[in-house]
């Protein structure tokens, strides 16, 4: 398992602040490369040898300063040598080297640069060393990870985009709305299409346009009318009478056009609007895009509501290559010109079926479409040749919109999914036709992709597909949280997780989870959906995965972690998600898409089995707990003023406070929360708990505070808050401890190594945006702030966006601590954490944020914390760890170690109770 890419940053910036104060004389480039092919978590010994003959160019013989056959060539050079001389010479041992044993990459490097080129993309990234952490994401290489490259979206389709919210606004505006103006853009957008794309005549639409309405745009939707119905008349019953011009316009069929509408009272600028999209390239577009058009013209209220986000081709492809595509262009090399084994694969693919049970405006069902039909394409150009066919391509064409299935609560984006098909199969025939010389007629249109209207949730499955027909579900369901469903949606949530304790938390996105997990069972269906984060993170995890797993015995068999999921629509939705791939059965093959950058792309690694938290290891799902499963003190809220604000104050608050009524002065606290403890922010609150009620009368402005406090409580609505306006005086929760503490910031971002935590006096006031630990020693803030720790944070906390979101029940009750570490072994980490404070005293001046920067650490902090990493790693009894990974395996098993006990006496209690 590689190294996370947090782990290679840590010991990039470690390597090159060791090799900035290496002097020239004494840096010896082994070594160099030694600690750099470390950096990556590998021995480059195993890798890459050191002086490696090879024959140069123009005849003799040279040695190659580092050699890794197949993969890199190292040419290194003294400070301030020229680097483009060290490339030149890397060149010259190309031709003593054998095909298999040319490299991918070439790097050179003088100890304070290094340059590399990728010799495939034909791209050079050069960079100082010091910057090294910055740039690790160019060797992911070195680690094992395998770079996944995913198609942008062109510009074009998003000015067409554009271009159709335009046309939509200038309707909207003249009060024409609603179904009909959907209905009439959707037929618009075809046209438009056909006219570029061969459909129609070239620009037959356009000149129409131009030549038979008027300039002010008075009888545009008069003739936009006749053509709708023109389209949806066969030619054999259309009136002799009829216009020249209209009769030239084919028969579509379908049902896009049979609806009547009424006529539209459309203007000159509509016209003009119309005529300017009439000029674009349609044919140019992707069809995938065909429901962004309409997403970026949709209400936005509208569209949150339904949980809808327009997915772009890139994100597609993350989800559909591992579930499909993938495995079927490997199995169609495999079959190389062998024409038996053509066949076979070819009647394979005809009867594959697809599902997308929220398909809104069908972006996965067609992508899925196209990259079917081109590899259908590559399959006959490796069975035919590329020679013309006598017969014509169509015969030979098997994979239709027909095995395309999907499920959509509305009537309007299911029309742009069928219609966005049929727009989809014209461009795949138009490059059948174009590569073998053959043109394959589009009209009139046949039945295309089946999309049922309706609620997923309550529909069966198996009647819109039977389920021994099906081979693969896709889609992105929709996300919303808790409290944003509405109250159809939470009944669905009831009905699909009957019996399930907890499901309220859910995110609406796991009702489709188990509804495909009935579908699927005791089938060789696989699934993927893209889904928030949020599931694989804090309290969901138990809840839907415990089902999914021991209810449903799904397995994981490939899942892209946590990335910023947006789109190209107006107002662009961006959404933290993952993509997981599963099914009822197990497979061999595994695997994970770690991201360095979660805006950025991500790296393949093979993984032997992947968990509910979306890394490898055993099935271990964390349930929330009250107690903790270590004997750990208890960790707590801090207090909850509930005050409105009336009773804390900024600095120059407090000032301008007391300036008026000295005698207030007694009353305030320093006040703390996270943002202050992070920020080395002052805040202060009237604390007047144990306050003399004499003294507090002396204090009309802190009288007036308390009113206030008291009117704000009674307004609301909740009846405990409206409780508590009894003691308006007193903060609403009271959880300040009479001891020092330790405080953890319930959320902190996750770019940090640690999570700033640190002992509080009991005379500060702490609010609850913190976790506070009263009781506590030096050694629990040492394994709190270790590695150890962290790692469990990572990968079973949950998040608010994409920040840590700490918590009692899932994190630290969870928790498992050092088993019988021992006196010395105590005294240890107790020791490496006092380091960590005395290394934070250096820099008075500095907030623990500047502090925990991942590019700010001081090099003594990092020490610090390096030494504290190794007495909590003795204090687990083992020496090192070799990963991110193997920590969390090692802390998983200590947690079944620890709640075995547990569980058996919870079923010892289940069983007492049922017997009576």
């Amino acid at each position: 398992m590689p190294l996370s890419w947090n782990e290679i940053k840590s010991r990039a910036i470690e390597f090159s602040k060791e090799w900035e104060s290496e002097s020239s004389e004494h840096a010896e480039a082994k070594s160099f490369w030694d600690g750099f092919f470390n950096v990556f978590g590998v021995t480059r010994r195993r890798l890459a040898n050191f002086e490696f003959e090879v024959e140069k160019r123009g005849g003799g013989r040279g040695f190659v300063d580092l050699f890794w056959p197949g993969t890199l060539i190292v040419e290194h050079k003294s400070r301030g040598k020229d680097l483009n001389k060290a490339h030149e010479q890397a060149m010259d041992y190309f031709p003593g080297l054998s095909n298999k044993d040319l490299p991918k990459y070439i790097l050179v490097s003088d100890f304070e640069r290094f340059r590399l080129y990728d010799i495939e993309e034909k791209t050079e990234v050069e960079s100082k060393l010091k910057e090294l952490n910055k740039k690790v994401h160019l060797f992911g290489f070195l680690a094992g990870y395998k770079k996944q490259e995913y198609k942008e979206e062109d510009e074009v389709n998003i000015k067409a985009a554009e271009m159709m919210g335009k046309l939509y606004d200038s309707m909207v505006e003249a009060g024409y709305s609603g179904h009909e103006l959907n209905f009439l853009l959707v037929r618009i957008l075809f046209c438009l299409f056909a006219d570029d794309a061969g459909i129609f005549n070239q620009n037959q639409f356009k000149k129409y346009i131009e030549t038979r309405t008027n300039e002010d745009g008075s009888d545009l939707g008069m003739h936009l009318g006749v053509i709708f119905q023109v389209l949806n008349t066969s030619k054999n019953k259309r009136q002799n009478t009829l216009d020249e011009e209209l009769t030239q316009f084919e028969y579509v069929n379908g049902g896009l056009f049979s609806e009547s509408l009424a006529i539209p009272a459309l203007n000159s600028k509509m016209r003009n609007r119309l005529l300017e999209a009439c000029e674009f390239n349609w044919s140019k577009i992707s069809p995938a895009i065909f429901g962004s058009l309409f997403q970026s013209v949709k209400d936005r209220d509208a569209r949150r509501q339904w949980g809808e986000h327009y997915t772009s081709e890139k994100n597609i492809l993350k989800l559909i290559r591992p579930l499909f595509l993938d495995g079927l262009s490997e199995e169609l090399s495999a079959c190389g010109k062998n024409i038996q084994k053509l066949n076979a694969f070819h009647e394979k693919i005809s009867n594959l079926k697809f599902l997308d049970p929220a398909c809104g405006c069908g972006n996965f069902l067609i992508i899925a479409y196209r990259e079917l039909r081109l590899l259908e394409l590559e399959l006959l150009k490796q069975r035919l040749g590329n020679m013309p066919l006598a017969f014509g391509v169509k015969s030979y064409i098997r994979i239709k919109p027909e095995q395309f299935f999907g499920i959509e609560i509305e009537e309007f984006p299911a029309r742009i999914a069928q219609t966005a098909m049929w727009l989809m199969d014209h461009q795949m025939n138009e490059l059948a036709s174009l590569t073998f010389g053959n043109n394959v007629a589009d009209l009139p249109l046949g039945k295309g992709v089946t999309i049922f209207i309706g609620n997923a949730l309550q529909k069966d499955w198996e009647e819109v597909v039977p389920k021994n027909e099906l081979s693969y579900i896709i889609g992105n369901p929709p996300f919303i949280g808790q409290h944003l469903q509405n109250s159809e949606q939470k009944k669905d949530m009831q009905n699909i997780f009957q019996g399930v304790k907890g499901f309220g938390v859910l995110d609406y996105v796991s009702c489709w989870y188990i509804k495909a997990a009935q579908y699927i069972k005791n089938t060789r269906i696989r699934c993927a959906f893209v889904s928030t984060n949020s599931i694989t993170q804090g309290e969901q995890v138990s809840i839907l995965w415990n089902e999914l797993l021991k209810k449903y015995c799904i397995k994981i068999y490939f899942a892209h972690q946590t990335f910023k999921w947006s789109n190209e629509a107006r107002g662009k939705a961006a959404v933290y998600c993952v993509i997981i791939g599963f099914a009822n059965f197990d497979m061999d093959k595994k695997f994970l898409y770690e991201y360095e950058d979660i805006k950025g792309k991500p790296h393949e690694i093979k993984a032997k089995n992947i968990n509910a938290y979306l890394i490898e290891g055993g099935d271990i799902v964390i349930s929330s707990r009250t107690k903790a499963i270590s004997k750990s003190p208890m960790l707590i809220w801090g207090n909850k003023p509930v005050d409105g604000g009336f009773l804390n104050f900024t600095d120059s608050e407090k000032k301008e406070f007391i300036e008026k009524e000295p005698q207030a002065e007694k009353f305030f606290r320093r006040y703390i929360g996270a943002e202050e403890f992070l920020h080395n922010k002052d805040r202060w609150c009237l604390w007047l708990k144990d306050a003399n009620p004499e003294e507090i009368k002396k204090c009309p402005m802190v009288i007036e505070a308390i009113s206030k406090v008291k009117d704000f409580r009674m307004a609301s609505k909740k009846e405990a808050t409206r409780k508590i306006a009894a003691t308006p005086s007193l903060f609403g929760e009271d959880r300040q401890p009479d001891v020092d503490f330790i405080l953890i910031p319930s959320t902190s971002s996750e770019n940090r190594k640690y999570i700033p935590m640190g002992f509080v006096s009991k005379d500060i006031i702490v609010n609850n945006s913190c976790h506070i630990i009263p009781d506590a020693t030096l050694y629990h803030l040492g394994i709190l702030e270790s590695e150890m720790h962290m790692v469990w944070v990572n990968h079973v906390c949950g998040r608010l966006e994409s920040r840590f979101r700490y918590s009692k029940d899932i994190v630290y009750n969870n928790f498992p601590w050092p088993e019988n570490p021992g006196a010395e072994k105590v005294k240890t980490v107790e020791k490496a954490a006092q380091a960590v404070l005395d290394a934070r005293e250096k820099y008075p001046n500095n907030s623990l944020a500047d502090l925990y920067g991942p590019l700010t650490m001081p090099a003594e902090l990092v020490k610090a914390h390096q030494h504290l990493d190794r007495a909590v790693d003795a204090a687990y009894g083992r020496k090192t760890f070799a990963n991110s990974a193997e920590r969390m395996n090692y802390l998983f098993e200590l947690y079944e170690k620890y709640t075995s006990p547990l569980i058996s006496l919870a079923e010892k209690k289940s069983k007492k109770l049922k017997n009576g």
